[in-house]
């Protein structure tokens, strides 16, 4: 798979394999564990969100019903998914074991277009997003979800273990390649690094989006 393309002032996602989080029409995409915010700092993703559906670039998140988020983990549809209630008592214990935790949005990345489009422009929609500062902790705390996952007989799909997990917070999907230049100036704008705190984890079905659980990071069990 390609290498995500990073530009900013602080440290990517690291130089690794990625998946972008399938996009599927109708019925259930996949599952995800995600990553939720403080509310300050999901209200600057979201105003990153508003201002490049105004530009018109993208509204893609806002229209499958999104939540600013880091994607921990992502099950696409096909093959078939583990039952997202067999995550349920794992991330229970997880997230009373962890503390919310320091985050710093820090540089712009896009991952690339999978595949040409159909109107031969050279490229389909690309993905972008706000990589977060890779600290200890942050890294820490997927290798730990990995861990009990796999305890579960979960395995973590390909782009998503601890060797090649690129993490991101994703503000616009389905950016014509056309325009991504464009998208990356806009973001500039945020005058990263922006920055705040994880505050819960949960598990969505996508898309649209649909909340099955969410914890609170350093809850009771």
């Amino acid at each position: 798979m390609s290498q995500p393309t990073v530009v900013g002032g602080g440290g990517g996602g690291g130089a690794a394999d990625a998946m972008a989080e399938p996009q599927g029409g109708g019925g259930v995409g996949g599952y995800a564990v995600e990553l939720y915010f403080d509310p300050a700092l999901e209200n600057q993703v979201l105003k990153a969100w508003n201002v490049l559906a105004r530009r018109q670039i993208s509204t893609r998140l806002i229209d499958i019903s999104a939540r600013p988020h880091l994607t921990l983990l992502s099950f696409p549809a096909s093959p078939s998914p583990p039952d997202p209630l067999r995550l349920l008592s794992p991330l229970r214990s997880l997230s009373s074991r962890v503390d919310p935790l320091p985050l710093s949005l820090s540089s712009v990345a896009s991952f690339p277009s999978p595949s040409p489009s159909a109107d031969g422009d050279g490229g389909g929609g690309g993905v972008l997003f706000l990589a977060p500062t890779p600290t200890a902790a942050l890294l820490g705390l997927h290798a730990q979800l990995c861990e009990v996952l796999k305890k579960e007989g979960i395995e973590a799909p390909e782009g998503f273990r601890p060797d090649s997990w690129v993490p991101h917070c994703a503000v616009a999907e389905d950016v014509p390649r056309a325009r991504m230049a464009e998208a990356f100036c806009i973001l500039r704008d945020l005058k990263l690094p922006v920055s705040g705190y994880a505050m819960d984890i949960g598990v969505v079905e996508f898309s649209p989006v649909r909340e099955i659980f969410t914890f609170p990071l350093g809850g009771e069990s």
